[in-house]
């Protein structure tokens, strides 16, 4: 195992490092969910391409301080692919980063209307952040992700001429969607977190429980995904993508490493698409 010192100097790469540390593959696919309901609620492209940059500063704060945070905990179980524990990025550099990223996420959410700005700011990136910094490590390890993908499409949808909330489904579709990827996320980190006194929600119950409770969790969500748009009916459009999920649930529950979290990116896609094709 390679411990890094805390003052180790910043690689040859720190563009590359400081890409790799905002936890690319979440951020991008939550700014492209992102861009993906701007376009359905009836976004202009400029009004669109607000609302998007502003989720997008949201999550590089995000991920950014999530590497700070756990920057100790990663060094001393020797994580090459954390690039601020591995050397490949200076603290200062992402420090920086983080606290830019910050004023952007502030200056565009206002850009989007007191309404967007306050529930992007207070439901969804201070989530975030009280992830990072507290409820990780306890069994409400959960909560910041239901709230943060609930409020994503009211981000959405108030920072329109005429504001208006999302219908109480896609509420409850984004809730359980973000339940289902935190414990899938977590999931291959479960023996290195322990080992540093991380112990949220999916720790205490443990892989195994986890492995077959998240897909579960995630399905819901495209149960209520496929029904709610119809009051209870389905066409085939909604019957086929709500068939993939399954599909893909079944994935989630019988492979290994990242597959699973990507797995559930992708039934969060079918279920933006349902949404996208019936709203």
């Amino acid at each position: 195992m390679t411990v890094h010192p805390v003052g180790r100097q910043e690689g040859r790469h720190p563009v590359r490092g400081l890409a790799r540390a905002c936890h690319p593959g979440p951020t991008l696919a939550v700014t492209v969910f992102t861009a993906l309901l701007a376009w359905s609620a009836g976004h202009t492209l400029a009004s669109g391409l607000v609302v998007t940059a502003a989720v997008l500063a949201g999550q590089l704060s995000i991920g950014w301080s999530n590497d700070l945070v756990d920057v100790r905990r990663d060094r001393a179980v020797g994580r090459p692919d954390k690039p601020v524990a591995a050397g490949e990025v200076s603290e200062s550099t992402v420090r920086a980063a983080c606290g830019a990223a910050v004023v952007a996420c502030v200056v565009l959410s206002f850009a989007c209307g007191w309404r967007s700005a306050l529930v992007h700011l207070l439901l969804g990136v201070t989530s975030g952040w009280a992830y990072n910094l507290w409820l990780k490590r306890t069994a409400l390890s959960p909560l910041p992700y239901a709230v943060a993908f609930a409020a994503l499409p009211a981000v959405v949808t108030l920072a329109l001429p005429s504001p208006a909330w999302p219908p109480a489904w896609v509420l409850v579709t984004g809730a359980l969607l973000g339940v289902g990827a935190h414990l899938l996320n977590v999931l291959p980190d479960l023996a290195d977190d322990e080992a540093t006194g991380v112990r949220g929600l999916p720790h205490r119950l443990g892989a195994r429980v986890v492995r077959w409770l998240a897909p579960a969790v995630l399905l819901a969500g495209s149960v209520v995904a496929a029904y709610g748009p119809g009051g209870g009916s389905l066409d085939g459009t909604r019957l086929a993508l709500l068939l993939g999920c399954v599909v893909l649930a079944v994935v989630a529950v019988v492979a290994r490493g990242r597959v699973p979290f990507v797995a559930a990116v992708l039934i969060a896609l079918a279920n933006v698409v349902s949404l996208i094709l019936h709203t």
